[in-house]
């Protein structure tokens, strides 16, 4: 009996929620900036709700035109914030509890949420690293990391030397979920 009940479940497909997590369809974050796209690999084993909220704030059209406030060469371009102060973020959600993993490391192309002092403020600002930062590690939460596009990032308008704030800044023009 069991095993006709394993043949139909191969015949037909097993529901989605008995089906391995490989098998299920990953998704992306896609960033529209002015020089291309740039896709984003989701984390949500390592950060689900710093990826829950990516999401949802990426179904409200949150990001759309939000700019890139603080860019420092060599080092990250940061954005999420629609007041472009560095003070902004979704005030009608809570902050996240940290999310620090050991399982990847602030390299080229990684993308962390931005916080304050307390390690569980973070809330719609993020970052995407330049260049390797070993000293965020297990400081910051990783969420994604980029597969395509980082010549996009690259061209993002830096600001001034060490402040990182930016003038006239670049702006995220869309962000949206796609399936991978």
């Amino acid at each position: 009996m069991l095993r006709r009940h394993l043949a139909g479940l191969a015949l037909f497909g097993a529901p989605a929620a008995i089906r391995p997590a490989q098998a299920q369809a990953k998704e992306r974050l896609v960033l529209t900036l002015k020089d291309g796209d740039v896709t984003i690999e989701l984390l949500p084993d390592v950060a689900p709700k710093h990826v829950e909220r990516i999401k949802l704030l990426v179904g409200r059209g949150f990001y759309d035109g939000t700019p890139f406030h603080r860019v420092i060469e060599g080092f990250m371009a940061q954005g999420g914030d629609p007041t472009g102060t560095g003070t902004g973020g979704a005030r009608d959600l809570p902050d996240l509890p940290a999310e620090f993993t050991n399982k990847y490391r602030f390299i080229r192309g990684i993308c962390g949420m931005a916080r304050s002092q307390n390690p569980n403020s973070a809330n719609s600002q993020f970052f995407i690293m330049f260049a390797p930062a070993p000293s965020l590690d297990g400081q910051y939460t990783i969420w994604g990391r980029v597969i395509a596009g980082m010549d996009a990032v690259d061209k993002i308008k830096r600001g001034a030397p060490g402040s990182g704030t930016v003038t006239n800044p670049d702006k995220l023009i869309r962000a949206r979920i796609v399936a991978a």
